[in-house]
């Protein structure tokens, strides 16, 4: 089994500017991440962008479709910033692709040591290998189905909606 993971950035691949004093991106850690999870799962890592999803574009959600469309992969995982998740997860879910595609994303970046981003990455791709298919957001250990989800703002965890 062959997984396709998307590359978008978001919180995930946020690093500290020392010079200008803000998160910014320079390149993802999904393959260091891999390498260090010890992962023997078949992945084939594609950064398609390197934005916070606050803003991510109706283009660039246009873009991450085609992706998930052309790829040959049928489980695809997209790293994504997590404000805008559902939103991406409801574009992908009215394509209704033949498809398994799991979103997922960190609150803390990965380079800052203690990321949530790890554990979710992990988590995802074991979701991604069980799941039938459809869109879902993985995020703190669990999966939701991509309309019964929402960011709890005030906690800073996912929670369904239902």
């Amino acid at each position: 089994m062959s997984i396709r993971i998307l590359i978008t950035g978001g919180t995930f691949d946020k690093e500290y500017d020392m010079i200008n004093g803000k998160l910014d991106f320079e390149e993802t850690h999904v393959p260091e991440m891999l390498k260090l999870g010890r992962c023997t799962v078949d992945c084939e890592v594609r950064t398609l962008m390197m934005v916070d999803s606050l803003e991510m574009t109706e283009n660039d959600r246009e873009l991450i479709l085609h992706n998930c469309k052309s790829v040959p992969e049928e489980r695809i995982l997209i790293t994504h910033g997590t404000d805008t998740m559902g939103i991406t997860a409801a574009y992908l879910a009215q394509a209704k692709l033949d498809k398994t595609i799991v979103i997922t994303g960190a609150m803390i970046p990965y380079k800052f040591g203690s990321s949530d981003g790890f554990f979710n990455l992990g988590s995802a791709l074991a979701f991604l290998q069980t799941l039938p298919h459809g869109v879902y957001v993985a995020m703190n250990g669990r999966y939701y189905s991509w309309d019964n989800v929402r960011k709890n703002k005030k906690t800073g965890y996912f929670e369904e909606l239902k």
